[in-house]
Formats: structure tokens, sequence, C-alpha cells
């Protein structure tokens, strides 16, 4: 968002990242792809204001992308309507959070505030169950975005609950 407008940006960082796509992953989507077919988008790069020079005009040229997941208008979701009309109810109607007050103003949709249950928790788990699973910490801060592993390692150790499990099993082979 710039402003109050959506554009096309590289993510935080201003990192392009390949992370690898599990099969099971690859599946789910072509199901979905087939259901509701990817629209193409076109919105401003990086920045919707009008450019001043001919440099910014040429970096802020409009892109067309085929997004996977639009607004009931096709058009591209903001990340705060995301969270407050598709995550926050998901989660509610899974019983992870309570529900959204009755009392709240018609078509208001006011959550408790959490950080642990915004839709960016999904980078969490994705991270902690790569490192559950003995990804390595090189590969896994790659996918991230992170340049240094030891950050990553500082910032996802302790989603790690059977952290130590693997080492007592490896001596407990050893004296067996």
């Amino acid at each position: 968002m710039v402003r109050t407008k959506l554009c096309f940006a590289l993510p935080k960082g201003r990192k392009v990242r390949d992370v690898p796509l599990p099969p099971s992953v690859a599946k789910a989507l072509r199901q979905r792809m087939e259901l509701f077919a990817p629209v193409p988008v076109t919105m401003a790069w990086d920045d919707p204001r009008p450019a001043e020079t001919p440099v910014e005009a040429k970096h802020r040229r409009p892109r067309t992308y085929n997004l996977l997941v639009t607004g009931r208008e096709r058009k591209a979701i903001n990340r705060n309507y995301f969270n407050s009309y598709v995550w926050k109810p998901a989660l509610a109607g899974a019983g992870v959070i309570a529900t959204l007050e009755e009392s709240a103003p018609a078509g208001a949709r006011v959550w408790e505030p959490s950080r642990e249950h915004g839709y960016h928790a999904l980078r969490h788990f994705y991270a902690s169950e790569q490192l559950e699973a003995g990804e390595p910490v090189v590969s896994l801060a790659r996918w991230l975005g992170h340049s240094d592993p030891g950050f990553t390692l500082r910032k996802y150790a302790h989603f790690l609950p059977r952290a130590g499990a693997r080492g007592s099993t490896a001596i407990d082979a050893v004296f067996a």
C-alpha cells in the first residue's frame, strides 16, 4: 500500500525469493486454478503516484500479473481486508480464535489485534515446520529472504517444541 492505493512491489527487503513447492501444495494450487482461473490484474509498480522524471516513469510503469486469489470484484486484495474478512473469520470458524462480537457496528470487522493470529503467522508456521523437519537453517534463511542464517535461527528457534529430541535419540542409539 502506498497511501491508500495498492501497487505491486517486491516483498520486504526488496528481494526475489525462490521457495521449493511441495507436490501436495502444487496439486492443491492446480485444483484451485481449475475451480477459479487466475485473474490478470494490472496495477502500478512500486508507487502509484505520478512519476516526476522519465526514469521514475520507466520504473513505475504498470505491470500485469495473474493472481490466484482475488476479491469479489476479481481485483487484488488489500492485506487488511483479507485479514478482517477472510483470514480471521476462517480462524474463528475453526475455533482457533474467539468469534466476532455481535455488538460490532453493521458491516464492521473488528477482531482482537494479535500478531500471533494474523496471516503473517503462516510464515512462522512454515519456518518452524522446516526447522523441525531438519531443513538446514541456511536454506531456510535464503527462502525467507534473511541475509544472516543466525538471525533466522534466533527468530525461529523458539518455535521448535521438540528441539533436542533428535540429539537424545542419537545418544540413546549409541548406547543401545
